[in-house]
């Protein structure tokens, strides 16, 4: 894929996370000498809003822009070679509501293709799972261990409204939970 390729499949999906304006440009320079990189130099500049300069991604994204980023380069780096699992922690950092749930979209059909983990605290993400594991620790008398248990259905819209609520969850966040999961 070229990179005019590249940046144009970055905004679509941009614009599907609700950043119609947002603008991605790789800009590749050839180095006069070999080093322990190679010889090409390349930085990804980011403006997130119309009419915005241009900038490194680093001095200018936001942590939800950051992670709407790295969901739409890392799917399409996923799509472009062989990759069987994705692994996406916190990509849900800075988001919430219509844009969490579209990201959860993009997860889901990431998932046809690649097996995907994701570690989220967002109940929109989490609900687009086909199985949904809970991780805790544990204290033992000399350490702390960390646990794993997959969650039953029930188990599951409880987890869910949980995020959305409090601990124990209300009625109203089981019912959506239960919206969200279809259940």
């Amino acid at each position: 894929m070229v990179i005019g390729g590249f940046e144009d499949k970055v905004h679509a999906m941009l614009a599907q996370l609700s950043m119609n304006n947002a603008r991605l440009q790789v800009n590749i320079q050839t180095l006069e000498e070999l080093n322990s990189t190679g010889l090409d130099e390349i930085n990804f500049l980011f403006a997130a809003n119309k009419g915005g300069r241009l900038q490194a991604i680093k001095d200018v994204a936001s942590g939800g822009e950051i992670a709407r980023l790295t969901l739409c380069t890392k799917s399409l780096v996923a799509s472009a070679i062989p990759l069987p699992t994705l692994i996406f922690d916190e990509i849900d950092t800075g988001v919430s509501g219509d844009v969490a749930l579209k990201m959860g979209d993009i997860l889901r059909r990431l998932s046809n293709h690649h097996q995907v983990v994701s570690i989220t605290h967002s109940p929109q993400i989490s609900s687009k799972a086909d199985s949904h594991y809970f991780v805790y620790k544990k204290d033992l008398e000399e350490r702390t261990i960390t646990k794993i248990k997959e969650l039953s259905l029930e188990e599951r819209v409880r987890a869910i409204a949980t995020m959305l609520s409090s601990s124990p969850p209300s009625d109203s966040a089981l019912e959506n939970a239960r919206e969200l999961l279809n259940a």
